[in-house]
C-alpha cells in the first residue's frame, strides 16, 4: 500500500492520483482527474483546478493557484501565491449577459519542464513554457515563453542571465 499524507481538511476530486509519498497539507483543494507525482509537497491552500498533470519530486508552497491545462514537469518549485492562469480573455458573461458555462472558455496551456522555479507572487499567463532548470523571480508577470536555464523577472518578465541546474547565476545580461 502507497504512503500518502493528505489533512483532513484536503478536498480531493474524483479520479485524482497521488502519488507515492505525497504530502498534501491544510485547506488544499484538488479538483477531479488530476494526476500528482509521487514525493511531492503540496502546501497550504493550494487550489489545483481539474485535469492538471503534476510531476514527480515537486513542490507547489501555500496559496498557489493552478488553473485547468497546466502541466508540471518532475522536480519543478512553485514559490509561495503563484497564479498559473489559462485564458487571455476571461469573461463571466457571454455578450448577452448570459452566464459563460465551461464550454465557452478557450483555455490555455501552461507547461513547467523539469526543474523549473516560480518565484513567490508570480503570475504565468496562458500559452507559456517555462523552459528546464529555468527560474522565475519572484513577482514576475510571465508573458512569453523562458528558454532552459534562463534567469527572467520583472512585468513584465524579460531575460536577465543563465541559471544552472542548483539554480545559482552563471551569466547576467
Amino acid at each position: 500500500m502507497k504512503k500518502v499524507n493528505i489533512h483532513k481538511t484536503a478536498e480531493i476530486g474524483k479520479n485524482t492520483i497521488i502519488g507515492e509519498n505525497t504530502r498534501i497539507w491544510h485547506f488544499v483543494q484538488i479538483r477531479e482527474n488530476v494526476k500528482i507525482g509521487s514525493n511531492c509537497i503540496i502546501g497550504k491552500n493550494v487550489y489545483i483546478d481539474f485535469e492538471i498533470e503534476i510531476g514527480n519530486n515537486c513542490k507547489i508552497q501555500n496559496n498557489c493557484s493552478i488553473y485547468h491545462k497546466t502541466i508540471v514537469e518532475d522536480g519543478v518549485f512553485i514559490g509561495p501565491h503563484v497564479i498559473i492562469t489559462n485564458d487571455k480573455n476571461p469573461r463571466a458573461i457571454d455578450q448577452k449577459g448570459k452566464i459563460k458555462s465551461a464550454n465557452d472558455w478557450n483555455a490555455g496551456k501552461v507547461t513547467v519542464r523539469f526543474g523549473a522555479s516560480i518565484g513567490a507572487g508570480s503570475i504565468i499567463l496562458p500559452n507559456i513554457t517555462i523552459g528546464k532548470f529555468a527560474m522565475i523571480g519572484a513577482g514576475s508577470v510571465v508573458s512569453h515563453d523562458v528558454a532552459d536555464f534562463a534567469l527572467v523577472y520583472g512585468n513584465p518578465a524579460k531575460l536577465h542571465g543563465r541559471v544552472d541546474e542548483s539554480g545559482s547565476i552563471i551569466e547576467r545580461f
